[in-house]
């Protein structure tokens, strides 16, 4: 499922970032990458916000629907 409809505080593991060569470089810089644990802080719209080991990310609902999670 995309994070943009992922529950809510609980840890989940990327399995599949389908975007375009420039942004999946850019969420892998981030540290999106497959099999990197993430939690879901919160959801607007298909907008979210997520925890990503220290840090915090707020990602569009263009990106947040191309990150799968299980």
């Amino acid at each position: 499922m995309p994070i943009s409809i992922a529950p809510l505080n609980k840890e989940l593991r990327v399995i599949r970032v389908s975007s375009d060569p420039k942004i999946k470089k850019h969420l892998e810089s981030l540290g999106i990458l497959l099999n990197s644990i993430i939690t879901v802080l919160s959801s607007d719209n298909g907008n979210v916000i997520i925890a990503l080991k220290d840090g915090r990310l707020a990602l569009d609902r263009n990106i947040a629907s191309s990150i799968f999670v299980c």
